[in-house]
This record gives structure tokens, sequence and C-alpha cells, in this order.
């Protein structure tokens, strides 16, 4: 009987003890010192000012931020100074060249069966109306493929309108669907023969703000006029034009394409006291659509990506280094984030992670990685550190990080993550005059602060650097 109790021993028991000694031996990649750190820096980042004051001043003082602009100056100089201010090691500029656009005016009616005005912007890259505006006939489609699938000339001198609806989600996934719209409408509308594009704002709004964003044209397709309406008008066109009589509107949009402008991506650097040429990049973008004043997107990702680097620095010198970059540029096509990327694109490898703020204020509920199996030990650790802020841990490891990364993506197996946020009601306020400081929540921005703070600070002391797929 002993000799078979000392069997079950060999053969079970001490399997499992080497298999749970080996776990605790990889997942060994913070010690209690560094632990101890992370609690401190949560903690303090949780009940500070500083993301607050700093998304207050740059909306306040500064207000929108529209690349090219005086404004877009003011801020480049406003964040310069800031990271000055707040001690970073090292503060720089890099340029960034980007298609330059401007808004004058905008205005639009119904004209038939009475005349009624039309809430709506031109999307960004739009093209002027005549001076005295046009007007047309409304041809609606309720999705972009079924405009795309017009005859050829079937709009000829009239109007296209999708009223494509987005839906309210947590994470925002209608976003995408519905933007495709904003993006290449005009186009597909152009070689049907319209005279001029509108859509239903990009948005889950009831509210009458109509929503901007950036639109595009294609080489050899005829330029025309492309504007969003807000979401109660679009419906009072759908309502006229189920009534079967012709419904008429006029549209006047007044912009300006200015050419090659030159902006910058702004940066600054905690320099780690190991390994300074490696990093974990903390991304925002620093310009604004012109309409509000850039509060959600993005003035609170700058303000907490600022905020939590600095609570680093205040407490402990990180291994490597952490490096907050501001991206020129962003509304009109991610140029600052192309720029920079492509700068560094034979030192992609020194990036050990990488996460951007571009999402609002609401609270980050979710911490998600995409990363090679070997950095999972120190995303999980990671994911312990941010649970006491009320971040639930998603293991898919499929992260796709923010717009600004999509570049970084493209050219390596980029070490990205999310701290998901809630997004409920983002797209009630996204790009339109309604977004501004009031949406911003102190206590909330605090929480987002506190888990930027945790997350950059323990991969930058991972023991094992994090690295792709």
């Amino acid at each position: 009987m002993k000799r078979v109790f000392r069997t079950l021993i060999k053969t079970s028991i001490l399997p499992l003890v080497a298999l749970c000694t080996s776990y605790t031996t990889l997942a060994q990649e913070f010690s209690q010192a560094e632990l101890d750190t992370v609690a401190k820096v949560r903690e303090h980042a949780r009940h500070s000012e500083l993301s607050w004051q700093l998304v207050e001043s740059l909306t306040t003082e500064v207000g929108p931020r529209l690349p090219g602009t005086e404004n877009d100056k003011m801020a480049v100089a406003w964040a310069k100074k800031k990271f000055q201010q707040l001690g970073f090691d090292k503060v720089w500029l890099e340029p960034s060249k980007f298609p330059e656009w401007r808004r004058y005016h905008e205005s639009g009616f119904i004209l038939t069966p009475s005349k009624q005005p039309l809430h709506l912007t031109a999307l960004g890259n739009s093209v002027s109306t005549p001076k005295a505006g046009l007007s047309g006939e409304v041809v609606m489609f309720e999705t972009f493929d079924e405009l795309i699938a017009a005859p050829a000339d079937s709009l000829k001198g009239k109007i296209a309108f999708i009223n494509y609806r987005m839906n309210r989600d947590i994470d925002g996934n209608g976003y995408g669907p519905a933007v495709k719209a904003r993006n290449k409408g005009a186009v597909e509308a152009a070689k049907k023969g319209a005279i001029a594009y509108m859509m239903r704002s990009v948005s889950t709004s009831h509210h009458r703000f109509a929503h901007t964003g950036g639109s595009h044209y294609t080489k050899g397709v005829s330029k025309i006029p492309t504007t969003a309406v807000a979401n109660p008008d679009a419906d009072q066109l759908a309502r006229l034009i189920a009534l079967g009589k012709p419904v008429k509107v006029e549209l006047n949009i007044q912009t300006e394409d200015l050419g090659e402008g030159t902006s910058y991506n702004v940066i600054g650097e905690i320099t780690g006291s190991k390994y300074p040429e490696q990093y974990v990049l903390l991304g925002s973008h620093l310009d604004s659509w012109d309409l509000g004043t850039g509060a959600l997107d993005d003035g609170a990702g700058v303000a907490l990506t600022m905020a939590a680097a600095k609570h680093i620095a205040d407490h402990t010198r990180p291994e490597r280094s952490i490096r907050v970059v501001l991206f020129a540029a962003e509304e009109l096509g991610l140029w600052g984030a192309k720029a920079y990327f492509k700068h560094y694109q034979d030192r992609l490898d020194n990036i050990v992670a990488a996460a951007e703020s571009d999402f609002g204020a609401d609270v980050v509920y979710a911490f998600e990685s995409n990363v090679n199996a070997a950095s999972l030990p120190a995303v999980r650790e990671i994911a312990k550190q941010l649970k006491p802020l009320g971040i639930k841990y998603i293991r898919k490891n499929a992260a796709r990080g923010g717009p600004d990364l999509i570049p970084f993506k493209q050219m390596t197996s980029a070490p990205i993550f999310d701290l998901h946020q809630v997004g409920t009601d983002y797209f009630d306020y996204h790009h339109t005059a309604d977004d501004t400081l009031d949406k911003v929540d102190p206590d909330k921005l605090k929480q987002n602060t506190a888990a930027y703070a945790v997350f950059a600070l323990m991969a930058a002391n991972a023991e094992t650097a994090m690295a792709g797929k």
C-alpha cells in the first residue's frame, strides 16, 4: 500500500507541483516593491486633478484645433510648454504634412413642399457650392451599398441622400459601418450624376447637431459638395419623401482647399533607467474639428496620457522610457501618425507596448492585449493591478488599438493594447458643436488616467520586454 501511495505521489502530485512552480516562475514579472509602487501611482492618479486641469486649459485657452489654423499652432505651443512644465526629460516636435482645408459657411433649406431650415455641416475636405448655392430634388437611399447599386446617370441633376442609422453600443461598433458613407458617399453619388451629397450624421444622438468628419474624393471623379445633416432633420427628410412627392433642398457650402499644410506631432518622454531606447507609447491626437472645443475628441486623451506619465515620474524612474505622442492632423486622415511611424520605421521594435486614448472620457471598463504568447504573463499581472479600478480582463488577445496606431499595425507585428472605454453616448457628441468641456466628468477622467498610468508603468518595467505576435 505504501508503494502504491509513493507511486501516486510521483505520477500525479509531483508533476502538478512542478507545473504550479513553473507557472509561478513565469508570472514573476514584477517584484513586490514594483507592485507596491504601482499601487501608489494608481491611488495618486485616481485622486489627482492634473488631467482635468490639462483638458480644461487646452479647451479653454486654445479651443477648437482644426489642423493648420492659428489655434492649431497655439495648441502645439501649449503642448510643448506643458510637457516642459510637467518635467518630462525630453520634449520635441516632429513635422507632419497634411491637406489643409477650411470651412467658412454652411446652410441648407428644404424648399418643397414647404420652406424649412436644415441643420447640416460640411464634411471635411468638401468642395464649395456656387456662391449663390445650389438646389435639387433629393433621392434617398437607406444604405451606402444601395447608392453604389443605383443605375448610371440615375441621379443626374439631383442630390443623393443616405439615411443610414448608426446603432448605439458600449464599444461604438456601429461607427465603422456608418462611416463608409461619410468617406466615399460623395464619390459614389457623383458617379451617378449627382450635383451634391447629403447623409444622415454618423451619430447616435437625438439632438439637432450635425456631425462632421473626414471625407475623401477619388481622382477622375467629379468633386461635389458633401454634407451631413442632424438626425432629426434626416428624419424629417425621410418623412417628407415617404409622402411620395418631390422634395427639393437648397445647399450653400463655402469652403477652401489651401493645399499642403504643416503641423507637428508634439512628443514628451520620461527616459527609462535601464533600457532607455525601448519605450511604451501612449498616444492621443492634439487636433480637433472646428465646431466644438474638442474636449472629448481628443482633449481628454491628450490630458490623461500626459498626466499618466507625469504621475509615474513623480513616484519612480521606469526601466524603459514612456513616450507620450500627441499626433497631428488625425481628423483629416491620420497624417501625424503616418509621419511618425514612417520616421521611426527602422526602429519600431523599440516600442514594447502601445495604447491610444481617443474615445472620449467615460470610464475604462476592460483591458485587452494583442501580443505574443511570451508576453501574456506580464499582461495578466497588469490586468490584476487594473482590477481595483473596476476594469475587467478580456483574454482574447485581439486588441485593435486606436486610429493613430493603424499605420503602426500596418508596418509591423505591433504590441497593441486597448483600454476599452464605455462609448454608449460618445457618438451623441462626436464631431459636433456639442463636444465641449462640460461633457467631461472629472472623476471618470481620473479613473482613465490611473488606468493608463498602471498600464504604462508595468509595461515599462516588465522583466520580459513585450512584443507583438
